[in-house]
């Protein structure tokens, strides 16, 4: 037997190796407010309840990827739709922001049912930011809580409520919003100006010892 004459060698396939693969990443859900229940109304009218501050437009229309002005129409409808429904709240503008206050005419009704009757009383936190807000208005909620040292953004809430302090117009071009007291609170205290309150104001620290104070607090 010849070298010519050996047998062939079989052919052997090689083993098919799977090339890797990235691994698969799941896709974020794309937030719509148009397919939401009730589309970019109802998501506008939700945000409304629920800020403490008077929003924009521009900062609506940001917040909910939305253009202004569909932004725009819609709170100027829902501001009709109450005036017309006669809602127990409405849409007030201020300082081109909007927000959802009660309506003035059931300002009696709320009172009623916050007094529940009595004379409620205020709790010392109350006392102590509504003798800040007397002697120093106007002033914005970042200052009350740097001349307290505490948040106080509830007890603002309380305030405005009881109808003791209301918003008074915005702080520079911030737009922080600035407070001061009512008549039902010299009412409450039988004064008939703020020039007849005790001598109090020489033992709050100075606006430069405030911005002080702020400053700190961001820091």
């Amino acid at each position: 037997m010849t070298d010519n004459d050996a047998p062939a060698e079989p052919d052997v396939a090689e083993p098919d190796v799977a090339e890797p693969q990235a691994p698969e990443v799941a896709e974020e859900p794309v937030f719509e407010v148009h397919e939401l229940p009730g589309g970019a109304r109802s998501a506008i009218e939700a945000v409304l309840m629920v800020v403490d501050q008077p929003v924009t437009a521009d900062e609506l229309a940001v917040a909910l990827e939305l253009p202004v002005d569909e932004v725009t129409a819609i709170i100027e409808g829902l501001e009709a739709e109450y005036e017309q429904q006669q809602r127990g709240f409405t849409l007030r503008c201020i300082n081109e922001a909007w927000r959802v206050y009660s309506r003035p005419a059931y300002a009696p009704a709320v009172e009623k049912f916050l007094l529940d009757g009595r004379q409620a009383k205020l709790t010392q936190a109350s006392l102590e930011t509504l003798a800040v807000i007397a002697y120093r208005q106007p002033i914005s909620r970042a200052r009350v809580s740097a001349v307290r040292g505490v948040n106080v953004d509830g007890v603002i809430r309380t305030l405005v409520t009881r109808g003791l302090i209301v918003e008074v117009g915005a702080e520079g071009e911030q737009g922080a919003m600035l407070y001061g007291t009512t008549p039902y609170f010299l009412q409450r205290l039988g004064l008939s100006s703020l020039d007849e309150l005790p001598p109090l104001a020489p033992y709050l620290p100075d606006a430069d010892v405030v911005d002080e104070l702020i400053e700190q607090g961001h820091g």
